[in-house]
């Protein structure tokens, strides 16, 4: 159904574990991540329909960008996180403008951050694991290998992009998720964090959020 006053039917949803003041801006909507077995926070959860619910713990809000990908219809899709949105002059992009944007561009996505590191890959083997950025680059070289020379591309760069957080058209989004979801299941084949700690079993959100600028270069 479209939103009167506006032509088109976009969805900015906002990944959650809790409650919190959701913006009262036009087409945000709260979605509660890793919501299977949980206390019902009022939210939609990303454990109806297909989903993937179950593997927040070490897939993070990419549960709840399974759930976009599956279960929703839309023209625009967005994720934000409840600490992080999309802002323009410290004001929350609104509907108006995330549609006048994607009539010119096809995607928004976060400014860029700098690691402390050299490169991606330094710093990324620094605060995690070497062996499961080598298992990321084999498992994808075997996958996509037209992806190689853009995997090496940002590896060796110093910029990334935070939050698993971009806005496109839901056809867009579609080939993203199609892409993404089948060498992250492939990559989680190939690993073992049953050993891991809360925050290095993360593993597979931390992996996406490399990806994603992978996927963007090829784009």
């Amino acid at each position: 159904q479209k939103n009167e006053g506006y032509h088109m039917d976009t969805r900015i949803y906002i990944a959650t574990h809790k409650q919190f003041q959701a913006p009262q801006e036009q087409g945000y909507i709260p979605l509660h991540v890793g919501r299977i077995n949980k206390q019902d926070l009022g939210y939609i959860g990303d454990n109806t329909g297909e989903h993937i619910s179950e593997k927040n713990n070490s897939y993070c809000e990419l549960t709840g960008i399974y759930w976009m990908w599956k279960n929703v219809h839309c023209d625009i899709i967005g994720l934000c996180h409840y600490r992080r949105y999309f802002v323009k002059e410290d004001l929350l992009l609104s509907q108006e403008q995330i549609e006048t944007i994607l009539r010119d561009y096809d995607l928004i996505i976060g400014t860029s951050s700098k690691t402390p590191a050299n490169t991606i890959a330094s710093h990324y083997a620094g605060i995690h694991f070497q062996k499961d950025w080598d298992i990321c680059r084999q498992t994808l070289a075997a996958l996509y290998p037209e992806y190689t020379d853009a995997f090496y591309l940002v590896a060796n760069s110093n910029l990334m992009n935070l939050g698993n957080m971009m806005i496109c058209r839901k056809s867009l989004f579609d080939q993203y998720c199609a892409w993404l979801f089948p060498l992250l299941e492939q990559i989680e084949q190939r690993t073992d964090i049953s050993n891991y700690d809360s925050f290095q079993a993360r593993l597979y959100g931390y992996l996406a959020e490399r990806l994603i600028r992978v996927w963007i270069l090829m784009q």
